[in-house]
């Protein structure tokens, strides 16, 4: 995995994007209501703009209108020459990209926060590419010392030789935040408020990092992505089972050789045949069965993060 650059001049131009995907009504509300009232977002040092990211799939209240629009921002779309036919995401993805980047260009924005709902028992966390993205870990940090009874956790969900594809990816840095579990179509006020909440806490993060404020290094634990696993399907590609009651709503917990994963119409139990442990997550995710995906297995990780550094004060400008 490639390292980030640290930030060495304070962030002057953060995004907060929600509805990427239409039916996820948390990040949807939030945008739409920032949108219409914007000072909630701001703070001393830099101007936080609200987007709502998919409007077609949000008025539709649908997860996407032709394709998923978080896997859409890679060079092949981004690049690739404007046709009339083109999918409504793709079309989407080149305007978001022109509004929040150029991808990998200076003119991008420091930072975007990317708002998403699940319908699995995934609580709170937050989806980085790589473990090595120290100002993500550091903003992570923070986040879980200000609610230590409600664990959040990192997924590192960037596969090795992967683009990642996510909206986040057209700035400089960034991540997804995700909370549920919540149904599609449908806002709960309680995932509602954790979400401005944590909103509120990134923002206030971000300004003490350009006032200059240091943080000390650290061990934490994240939840890298290794394979996803499909259903159990008949020839014909329809369903011939779904996730195990044993295995449902245990995200992030423990599945060892051995242990039940589906259970298929006919009766029978289908067993987790891996040679090790894994951690499953997304587990019966609506948004996934698209995708082929019942849930995603990962490896959990512990390593250490190193210090961020404050900033250095900026030269005074002579007379």
């Amino acid at each position: 995995m490639c390292s980030l650059p640290v930030p060495r001049e304070p962030l002057r131009r953060v995004a907060v994007t929600g509805g990427t995907h239409g039916n996820e009504m948390s990040g949807v509300c939030l945008a739409q209501h920032w949108l219409r009232a914007p000072g909630e977002l701001q703070r001393p040092s830099f101007s936080a703009m609200p987007v709502l990211a998919n409007p077609a799939a949000t008025a539709a209240c649908r997860r996407y209108m032709d394709r998923d629009l978080n896997r859409t921002f890679t060079n092949t779309f981004l690049t690739a020459r404007a046709h009339p036919d083109d999918p409504y995401e793709v079309t989407r993805a080149r305007e978001l990209n022109q509004l929040l980047g150029p991808m990998a260009s200076g003119g991008a924005f420091d930072f975007v926060l990317d708002l998403h709902n699940t319908t699995a028992n995934m609580g709170t966390c937050l989806i980085v590419d790589t473990a090595h993205n120290v100002f993500a870990m550091h903003l992570y940090r923070h986040l879980q010392m200000l609610s230590p009874e409600l664990p959040c956790r990192v997924i590192l969900y960037k596969l090795p030789k992967e683009e990642s594809g996510s909206l986040n990816s057209v700035a400089k840095n960034g991540m997804a935040l995700e909370l549920g579990p919540q149904p599609q179509g449908v806002l709960r006020a309680d995932l509602f408020t954790r979400m401005r909440a944590l909103v509120a806490a990134a923002l206030d993060f971000i300004q003490l990092f350009n006032q200059g404020t240091a943080f000390p290094a650290f061990e934490m634990e994240a939840y890298r992505v290794l394979r996803g696993m499909d259903f159990p399907r008949t020839e014909a590609g329809d369903l011939a089972g779904t996730v195990h009651p044993q295995l449902q709503d245990r995200d992030f917990e423990p599945l060892r050789p051995g242990a039940p994963i589906f259970q298929m119409f006919s009766g029978e139990d289908v067993l987790y045949e891996g040679e090790s442990t894994v951690y499953p997550v997304f587990i019966n995710e609506a948004g996934y069965y698209d995708k082929g995906i019942a849930f995603l297995q990962t490896e959990k990780l512990t390593f250490s993060v190193p210090a961020l550094s404050m900033l250095a004060p900026a030269p005074t400008p002579g007379p």
